[in-house]
């Protein structure tokens, strides 16, 4: 099981030392944690892929310690990029823009651009001060699984990596990846929506384009199937939530407002109704949910739209695409 670590100075610092060896560590972002390495090393960001079984056409945010670091990762760094970093950074935004070679080819993709991200989290900006250089981080869990937002999910994710050294962070305060933000095309384009909206960023720099939820592409995190958990998972509208539990003879683990009616054997997994703190607990409910030794799990998706209501629809989207339709 890989050692959980609390944030002093002398781990930040072995960590650092790991990542210049080039090897991965995992470390605690305002979104989720990440499984992080340098962003200039094929051998290094080819392990974060190995361990993750991702395919290496899913491209890594780069995350950095401020605007002076992002703009030796990316070129045409303009009045945009930098009204938006004045706005939001550190913060859940990566905004994508062409690479220098700095950042390597694999870690993108192959790529010719690299989303960029100043995390709002202490231990976060230790580390990449301590390292000196971009980090490369996707979320610190197997490939197209739920998300970790605490330390021991990770170990959970990586029981086999002993040699994995985690950053402890406690709980991630948004629980949902970032925005990703296109600025290298002619008009801003949403690639995948987090925390920060299309209503937050076009009072900086003008229209931005957001495509229907769902259906946002060539970014982290956006492939049909993610975020899910290992057992069946199934969306189901509340107004139809009783007749298709009546259906299902087996237990199953409902995610739903709390105060949902859930009859026996089936159990409630209660979600909260404002948005915040539900993005906060969507994963790790989920988690739960997923080991409860369910025969299914069915996802009642809120009515709410709009704001951080949309990148949760993403979400439990993508985490029950194989069971939509």
């Amino acid at each position: 099981m890989p050692a959980i670590l609390q944030p002093t100075p002398e781990s930040i610092v072995q960590c650092a030392e790991r990542l210049r060896r080039g090897l991965s560590v995992a470390f605690p972002t305002e979104t989720v944690y990440g499984l992080g390495c340098d962003s200039s090393s094929e051998a290094a960001v080819s392990e974060v892929y190995a361990m993750k079984s991702r395919p290496q056409s899913n491209p890594l945010i780069a995350h950095v310690l401020n605007v002076a670091m992002a703009k030796k990762a990316v070129v045409g760094w303009d009045v945009r990029a930098q009204r938006l970093a004045e706005a939001f950074w550190p913060g859940p935004l990566a905004i994508v823009l062409p690479r220098r070679a700095e950042i390597c080819a694999l870690s993108v993709g192959g790529r010719m651009s690299v989303a960029v991200r100043m995390p709002a989290h202490p231990v976060a900006l230790a580390l990449l001060e301590a390292f000196g250089k971009p980090i490369s981080a996707p979320s610190a869990n197997r490939s197209g699984r739920l998300s970790p937002t605490s330390a021991v999910h990770v170990a959970e994710e990586f029981a086999e990596f002993a040699d994995l050294p985690i950053l402890e962070g406690g709980p991630c305060e948004i629980g949902l990846e970032s925005t990703v933000l296109d600025l290298s095309r002619a008009r801003p384009m949403i690639l995948r929506p987090g925390a920060i909206t299309q209503k937050d960023l076009e009072p900086i720099i003008g229209a931005v384009v957001a495509p229907e939820i769902g259906q946002q592409s060539a970014s982290p995190g956006t492939s049909a199937l993610h975020y899910a958990p290992k057992t069946h998972a199934e969306l189901v509208d509340e107004k139809n939530l009783a007749s298709r539990l009546a259906d299902l003879p087996e237990r199953v683990a409902v995610v739903a407002f709390a105060g949902t009616i859930v009859p026996a054997p089936h159990e409630l997994f209660a979600m909260p109704r404002h948005a915040s703190a539900y993005a906060q607990m969507l994963y790790a409910t989920l988690r739960r949910a997923d080991g409860a030794g369910a025969a299914s799990i069915i996802i009642v998706p809120p009515s709410d739209r709009g704001g951080l209501w949309d990148a949760a629809h993403d979400r439990i989207k993508r985490a029950t695409a194989r069971r939509v339709g």
